[in-house]
């Protein structure tokens, strides 16, 4: 049985979903630059928990959203073009945030929600806290009362009089208590939060977007938005919320206290938080300056060496990131790789057996299920999981080794498990990353020696040499024979 480690109590917990279908939220990112590998690290270990409870036969509803109204996005309009508007630069790095999530293999979520098209649900959630007597207007402003939810403090295990003031220092002469929290925000977004946030210089702080509502023209604050999401699309309770560890506190915590003092009923069952991403001793982040994007690492490392490394690791540790680490990821999934294309060119050769039975192969199968589901059904447990396909690796190697006819019926069922388990539940590919593409690139070779032909044809011999250098140069040898032109790619 599936047991989780939930931050809310701290312990290690059964897992029960409140129905048939698992209600996932994942708490998405704030689209004000692009996307870095700390937020993948979130997105992967989320991706995996998905594919796990789907592989143990659970229907999941996966929602994450994308945060596309927020003082850092509006600090970027007008900035390297990337657009005139708030929702505009929100637009231009959700759209490359997509490409890197699905360049990671990421299976979709069910809606990927932004908060700019769910304002009334924001605003009806916040009239109900302030019906309640959990929240009140000032000035256009509405605070949620953090002295009127009892159990605030709960899931970071914080006492209320310890907490220091929270939000803009603008709003704090607005509050009844330090603490509380802005729900909704009178006008436009502030000059000082601008400023705080701001790249370039502006003749003029850049407007972000508002909305009109009972209290005025306004925008949401930051936490109400993930509870009018959630609830909007999955429930008033939940069973898993996923985010970084850097939001248990004031995100999570604001978010538990305006849902369950909306609606009396727990908002999550079980919260679970990824560890940060270090390098160099520190955490990466945006502000800091000290990341790496998840595009150019795709393109550097791919996205096979990337899941691997992320899977070295288990989603509650923090992990660090590094050149050494990088290198063995790609030494274990090279390992998995060529025991799978080694398993598949044993069992669809001649010398593939009905007859041969290797115990030892099939005992190696059966163990590595058996490990690989003990792991995962421990908290996720990624590492022991990955150290069973490993095993497997070595035993198909062994018998590839040292058998001349091989037990086909041993092997089919490793390369059933690799699939199974290394991409079904990993989310690995042991087809070149390549391997599709390599039909187009012959097509695109082939026309341009068909143009070079033409070249030299009409006489023109250096526009012909100078494309035959251009494809040299792209990796491409060309070589003219007596009876043509081939090429090696």
């Amino acid at each position: 049985m599936l047991s989780v480690t939930n931050t809310l109590s701290g312990e290690r917990e059964a897992f029960e979903p409140t129905d048939e279908e698992v209600l996932l939220y994942v708490c998405g990112l704030t689209v004000s630059d692009d996307a870095h590998l700390g937020h993948a690290r979130v997105w992967v270990h989320a991706d995996v928990i998905h594919r796990w409870l789907e592989h143990e036969g659970y229907p999941v509803r996966h929602v994450e959203n994308f945060t596309d109204v927020n003082e850092k996005i509006a600090s970027r309009i007008g900035e390297d073009e990337l657009g005139d508007s708030e929702l505009a630069v929100a637009r231009r790095f959700i759209e490359g945030t997509i490409a890197d999530m699905r360049g990671l293999n990421l299976k979709r979520a069910t809606v990927y929600p932004r908060v700019s098209e769910h304002i009334p649900e924001i605003i009806a959630l916040i009239e109900r806290l302030i019906g309640a007597g959990h929240a009140y207007e000032t000035d256009g402003s509405v605070y949620f009362d953090v002295t009127s939810f009892e159990e605030y403090g709960k899931l970071s295990n914080q006492r209320l009089e310890d907490l220091e003031a929270q939000g803009d220092p603008d709003e704090r002469g607005e509050k009844r208590h330090p603490a509380d929290f802005a729900l909704w925000k009178a006008g436009g977004v502030s000059e000082s939060a601008i400023r705080e946030h701001e790249k370039v210089d502006h003749d003029r702080p850049p407007e972000g977007e508002t909305w009109d509502s009972p209290w005025g023209e306004g925008r949401p604050g930051w936490h109400i938005e993930c509870s009018a999401m959630a609830m909007t699309h999955l429930d008033e309770t939940i069973d898993i919320h996923v985010g970084g560890h850097d939001l248990v506190f004031p995100h999570h915590e604001n978010e538990i206290a305006q849902s369950e003092a909306a609606t009396g009923e727990r908002f999550a069952k079980y919260w679970l938080h990824t560890g940060l991403l270090e390098t160099k001793g520190e955490k990466m982040s945006s502000s800091l300056g000290n990341f790496f994007t998840v595009s150019a690492a795709l393109e550097e490392f791919g996205q096979n060496v990337l899941r691997s490394f992320y899977l070295s690791t288990e989603y509650d540790s923090n992990q660090t990131f590094s050149e050494e680490a990088i290198a063995e990821a790609e030494e274990r999934f090279e390992r998995l790789e060529r025991a799978y294309e080694r398993a598949t060119e044993a069992a669809d050769s001649p010398d593939a057996r009905t007859k041969v039975e290797d115990e030892d192969l099939r005992e190696a199968v059966s163990e590595a299920r058996e490990e690989f589901t003990r792991a995962m059904n421990d908290d996720f447990s990624v590492r022991p999981a990955m150290a069973a396909l490993l095993s497997l690796a070595n035993a198909v190697n062994r018998h590839v080794d040292t058998h001349d006819e091989y037990d086909y019926r041993g092997l089919r069922r490793a390369i059933e498990t690799v699939e199974e388990l290394g991409e079904g539940v990993f989310g690995l590919s042991f087809v070149s990353e390549g391997e599709g593409r390599v039909d187009i690139a012959d097509e695109l070779v082939e026309l341009v020696l068909r143009v070079r032909e033409d070249e030299r044809e009409a006489g023109n011999y250096e526009r012909a040499d100078e494309l035959r250098d251009d494809l040299e140069a792209l990796g491409v040898t060309v070589e003219d024979e007596g009876d043509g032109t081939t090429y090696r790619l």
